[in-house]
């Protein structure tokens, strides 16, 4: 179903409702589709560890790299 953006603002609720039942509603402006309404879909939460004991970094992070340091500082007199 396509609805123009006034049409759309007088029936969001029914329009809403239509989507839940698995309706599809485009809204547009002008004869124009603009915005498919969907149904949400909640973002899965994200796992940390993933990546455990597949990187390697030899040295200690926590040291600095006079190298870089240089980089940012300047030399030292």
């Amino acid at each position: 179903m396509v609805v123009n953006v006034s049409e759309a603002k007088a029936k969001l609720s029914q329009l809403i409702e239509m989507v839940y039942r698995g309706e599809e509603v485009t809204i547009a402006k002008n004869n124009l589709p603009i915005v498919d309404l969907v149904l949400h879909k909640p973002q899965k939460r994200r796992k940390l560890g993933l990546a455990k004991g597949k990187l390697k970094y030899e040295g200690d992070l926590r040291e600095s790299d006079r190298e870089i340091e240089e980089m940012f500082y300047g030399e030292e007199s």
